[in-house]
């Protein structure tokens, strides 16, 4: 992508958090890789102005669309206009699954997205550690991530997130290739027992894809885990960052025990075409 559409994308970003408030999931890690190669980016332009911008986001067989307007242009169909351009490459590219992604505080996406047909599947709460609560808990071992690792980590992401294997190698490949969180081994007595990603973006350290082998689950090294990126990140001055699912109350308990708070919301809606 352009260095002038992502400085666009950005303008419009600001513009529209700042009419109401939202934190938009634009996934800039991903905008800022993309392969030219493939169509993922819809924009509308008025007067040489970013109005209107849609992006996909694949995963496998499964794509996560989101998007904007600019305010003082909404009601107008530009974004139903930019989902019609959408949907023609989704189903060019044979994406079986289509989850619409609006802020949890956005009217305007809500109503949007359930008039256009989709239906609430789930919603995340976006946390942010409250840079106060600390643990003193024995650390567990926090190795970079290899090669060989690979397939572990793949196996975790079918066992702890229930994605396939074809999703969950392609999804750790894709990962790697990008190269832009650290990827860590979690390893208690000598033996690896889960994993986690950490980015640092603009301030910020987001914690992704932790998962804990479920042979291991139930002995505190979550926590222990948690514990220590806070020690690791918070002396970099960041802030630390996660998504949870609200209905996994028990990784909701344990954010919110270890100083996490919910600062905003993320709603996901399945779409059939």
């Amino acid at each position: 992508m352009l260095k002038a559409e992502l400085a666009a994308i950005k303008e419009l970003q600001a513009t529209c958090e700042k009419y109401e408030p939202i934190k938009l999931k634009l996934n800039w890690d991903m905008l800022e890789t993309r392969n030219d190669l493939e169509k993922n980016d819809f924009f509308y332009y008025e007067e040489q102005e970013l109005i209107g911008y849609l992006a996909l986001y694949p995963f496998g067989n499964k794509v996560e669309v989101c998007g904007m307007v600019h305010p003082s242009h909404r009601r107008k169909g530009l974004f139903s206009a930019l989902f019609q351009q959408a949907k023609q490459v989704i189903e060019e590219q044979g994406f079986t699954s289509i989850l619409l992604n609006t802020p949890a505080a956005s009217k305007a996406g809500m109503e949007w997205t359930i008039a256009v047909g989709g239906k609430l599947k789930m919603s995340e709460h976006q946390m942010k550690w409250d840079r106060v609560t600390k643990t003193d808990l024995a650390p567990v071992i926090l190795r970079k991530s290899t090669l060989d690792d690979y397939k572990w980590e793949a196996d975790l992401d079918v066992l702890c997130f229930g994605m396939t294997r074809e999703d969950a190698e392609s999804f750790t490949n894709r990962k790697h290739a990008e190269n832009l969180e650290n990827f860590f081994i979690i390893e208690d007595e000598k033996q690896a027992v889960g994993k986690v990603r950490v980015q640092e973006l603009d301030g910020e350290a987001w914690i992704y894809g932790f998962a804990v082998h479920p042979n291991f689950q139930g002995k505190g090294i979550g926590r222990r885990t948690l514990s220590q990126l806070i020690n690791i990140y918070s002396q970099k001055d960041l802030d630390i960052c996660l998504d949870v699912e609200v209905e996994n109350l028990h990784a909701l308990g344990l954010y919110e025990s270890c100083g996490f708070r919910v600062t905003q919301g993320q709603d996901y809606y399945d779409y059939n075409i």
